[in-house]
């Protein structure tokens, strides 16, 4: 008890203000500053929207006959009777890639998969057994709904993937 009251008495000889006076901090007893008013100008809000980006792309152009010059294929217009779907990308093209992973292992990427991955490596492994002569490594991750196979087979699946409705 003594070295607290001891305590107290030294913070009020530096201070000069001994605790429990009354005394309040100067941020408890003001109120919120006053800033000044602003207006909203709507007129020239026309100027920001120019430079916003567009919130979705739109839907690609009807063509009078496919495959585009591109080389671009639209999807089915009903989708096939599979336990699985492989979305399009934002840009409406088929997400399959290439990848270059430890200088040189060659992978080939299938994203946006939709329902039973494991359906699709089965279908993928069986289109790929004749090409190759044996059965191609793949690589199924569940959560990312990625499949991976060893090589690269970028066009060989896409035209498969165009062929059954993607």
């Amino acid at each position: 008890m003594a070295a607290a009251v001891f305590r107290a008495s030294l913070l009020g000889w530096r201070t000069g203000v001994l605790p429990g006076c009354g005394l309040r901090r100067l941020s408890q007893t003001q109120g919120p500053p006053n800033y000044p008013s602003f207006v909203e100008s709507v007129d020239e809000y026309q100027f920001v929207e120019r430079l916003l980006p567009p919130t979705s792309i739109p839907k690609p152009a009807k063509h009078e006959h496919y495959p585009t010059p591109s080389g671009w294929l639209p999807p089915r217009d009903a989708l096939p009777n599979l336990p699985y779907s492989v979305r399009r990308s934002r840009m409406h093209n088929l997400p399959v890639y290439t990848d270059i992973t430890h200088g040189n292992r060659h992978m080939t990427l299938i994203r946006k998969v939709e329902g039973d991955i494991w359906a699709l490596q089965k279908d993928v492994e069986d289109f790929l057994r004749p090409l190759l002569g044996k059965t191609p490594i793949t690589q199924v991750n569940e959560v990312t709904g990625t499949l991976r196979v060893k090589g690269y087979f970028e066009q060989q699946l896409k035209a498969w993937l165009l062929e059954r409705g993607f």
